[in-house]
């Protein structure tokens, strides 16, 4: 049975004669006798390599060496086993730096060959192995940008490979740092339309005078200061995807305008008569509880109901805490290379004061706080002290023991604690917006919206 293919490069035809013979029963050989013959045996594909020190031109180790080093460089994952002389230990060991899997000594014994080239073997399908596993683990607790292994974000990823191929609207609810934008980005890449463009507008960014104009676009001289025509967001998106986040922001003329394109595809610029048809597919996104804001009147439920198609749910990172050893892995070896800093590893204990805290910035908060950390820690590990007091024992020991309290429903609850952390926030920041969003783990868009949401 034939066990695979071994390339062997040695310039003694008598020496290379008797390996062909040890081995025939049990491998195809390729053989070549010097370095520059030798590495284009790669092109045969070779399982192994087994390589002389001693080439051609000069004979001397180095030859054999620079050999490895090239086969290492182009074929990281192929074993290469080396042979020496009786007196060249020094050189042999040199080559198992470099990377080779094993050595041994001229003359060649022929069962200690078929021994040594069959771990080497047995070794290379092993890391395949291994490699395809992590592979497969890897695959299973990410989609596309998203990560979690947890049962939560499993069935959110099922559902975004069932709805993705379809041209349905979807309704990505979530609290702000969950990943709705990733979640609407992997939506588009399992598309059809996902080599069309893709387009996101952030609702509460949006100043209401001028809402209708970005997202539809405005002709010249329609309003003071429209000294040109412009295209709006729907014209950019057309046989594409439109990702619109904090709808719940959206005016009530916007959202007539916004309903009546779904209904017919079809409107007109600011200003102008001529009717535009755009082929979209929409995407919605909110941190709010639209069924509320319809009940008091501040969300058109017509519109609700078009946009509520198909709804998906990203679960808060509270509701997730056994993601984030993978989280943090994952934003550790980001921000290292980004910052060109060694990833820093977790203590135990810091994990352990991680995976209690409440998240109220859900994975953004999480990475924000891996990027500070990759930054300012000088060690190679992080512990509780290098955490901000929020995170310690010390900071979850000052929170308020009664954080529902009587008769207070989870939701009311989870809304006065993060009233009170914005709160707190602006405050230590002397009501300045830009720092207290620092202080919180959070970015400007975000902070403005929280501050209109609590009157702040």
């Amino acid at each position: 049975m034939n066990s695979g293919r071994v390339a062997i490069v040695e310039d003694d035809r008598e020496l290379l004669d008797q390996m062909r013979w040890a081995l025939k029963s049990t491998w195809d050989v390729s053989a070549a006798e010097d370095a520059t013959a030798g590495l284009a045996l790669l092109s045969e594909d070779p399982d192994l390599f087994l390589i002389d020190l001693r080439l051609p031109p000069s004979r001397e180790p180095r030859e054999g060496l620079d050999l490895l080093r090239a086969i290492r460089e182009r074929r990281p994952e192929l074993p290469v086993v080396v042979m020496t002389g009786e007196r060249e230990r020094s050189f042999a060991l040199k080559a198992v730096e470099l990377g080779a899997y094993d050595f041994f000594r001229k003359p060649v014994n022929p069962a200690e060959l078929v021994l040594v080239l069959g771990r080497a073997l047995e070794r290379r399908r092993l890391a395949a192995e291994n490699r395809a596993l992590r592979e497969e683990m890897s695959a299973r607790q990410s989609f596309g940008e998203l990560i979690g292994a947890s049962a939560p974000m499993q069935a959110l990823f099922r559902a975004i490979e069932k709805v993705a191929p379809s041209d349905a609207t979807v309704l990505i609810a979530g609290e702000s740092g969950t990943g709705k934008e990733l979640v609407a980005h992997s939506l588009h890449r399992g598309s059809p339309r996902s080599s069309g463009p893709f387009v996101a507008v952030n609702s509460s960014a949006l100043p209401e005078t001028l809402a209708e104009s970005e997202l539809f676009g405005h002709e010249k001289g329609a309003f003071t200061g429209a000294v040109s025509s412009r295209t709006g967001k729907f014209e950019l998106a057309h046989r594409g995807t439109l990702f619109l986040d904090e709808a719940a922001t959206l005016s009530a003329a916007v959202q007539a305008k916004l309903l009546r394109v779904l209904e017919t595809r079809q409107f007109e610029r600011v200003g102008g008569s001529r009717t535009i048809a755009v082929d979209i597919r929409l995407l919605v996104a909110t941190n709010e509880d639209l069924e509320k804001k319809v009940s008091a009147g501040e969300f058109r439920e017509d519109l609700y109901y078009r946009l509520n198609t198909v709804a998906l749910r990203i679960p808060p990172l509270r509701e997730r805490r056994g993601d984030i050893p993978l989280l943090l892995d994952h934003f550790r070896e980001k921000w290292g290379r980004h910052h060109r800093r060694p990833p820093r590893r977790f203590s135990p204990a810091a994990l352990e004061c991680l995976s209690a805290h409440s998240w109220p910035g859900n994975v953004r908060e999480l990475e924000h706080l891996v990027e500070m950390l990759t930054l300012m820690v000088e060690g190679e590990e992080i512990t509780p002290d290098d955490l901000p007091a929020a995170f310690s024992k010390r900071g979850r020991a000052a929170a308020p023991a009664d954080s529902v309290r009587p008769g207070e429903s989870l939701p009311d609850a989870v809304s006065r604690f993060e009233r009170e952390l914005v709160a707190g926030a602006m405050s230590r920041a002397g009501g300045v917006k830009a720092r207290a969003a620092r202080d919180l783990g959070i970015d400007a868009n975000q902070i403005r919206y929280l501050c209109r949401k609590y009157g702040l």
